[in-house]
């Protein structure tokens, strides 16, 4: 199995006031903790962000091709910088995630032999920011956006889609808000901010 693994850190977290991406969590940065998650469940990790925001952490980041323009365009950055078949691509503010859940949907994904595999919840709501895309769903993924499609699951039109189902939607649960990253600390225990 060729996979690869991508964090999308291009937001502008106006909502959360302050980049959220690099929030303290269990030690680290948010983004770290994520991008550790991606790597060992995929083997590698590439965050889609600009490079000046990330490159002092030490992990490889590739810039957004389509800035501004939300997550579908990250997925399709990250598409297009990759060589592998099966590509995880999570977003940087899911502090739910864990290397053995994303371990298990990439094995999903290669079962299913799906353009798209990705989490459902018992209510039936599809987590696209936490998903494994072939490289196959690309050039369906660039027309739509090139038709104007701005939400990810809208731009799913024609692509086999696999769904990992019955998932708890806590493990998708991002942090918008300071409100919600306090919730997600408390959780978690206090953090401590890294050096």
């Amino acid at each position: 199995m060729r996979a690869a693994g991508f964090v999308l850190a291009g937001g502008q977290s106006s909502r959360m006031g302050s980049d959220k991406a690099l929030l303290p969590y269990r030690d680290r940065r948010l983004i770290q903790f994520v991008a550790e998650a991606v790597r060992d469940a995929a083997g590698s990790v590439t965050i889609v962000a600009p490079p000046e925001r990330y490159a002092h952490l030490g992990l490889p980041v590739i810039a957004d091709e389509i800035p501004g323009e939300g997550p579908l365009g990250g997925i399709i950055t990250a598409l297009a910088g990759s060589d592998a078949e099966w590509n995880l691509i999570v977003a940087c503010d899911m502090p739910g995630v864990s290397a053995a859940f994303l371990r298990n949907l990439l094995a999903e994904a290669v079962r299913a032999q799906s353009d798209i595999c990705l989490p459902v919840s018992a209510a039936g709501l599809p987590e696209p920011l936490c998903a494994v895309y072939r490289s196959s769903s690309l050039p369906a993924l660039r027309a739509a956006f090139a038709a104007g499609v701005r939400k990810v699951t809208s731009a799913f039109g024609g692509l086999r889609i696999a769904a990992l189902a019955g998932c708890e939607p806590s493990r998708f649960a991002n942090m918008n808000t300071p409100e919600d990253w306090r919730t997600v600390v408390e959780a978690a225990g206090r953090p401590r901010y890294p050096q």
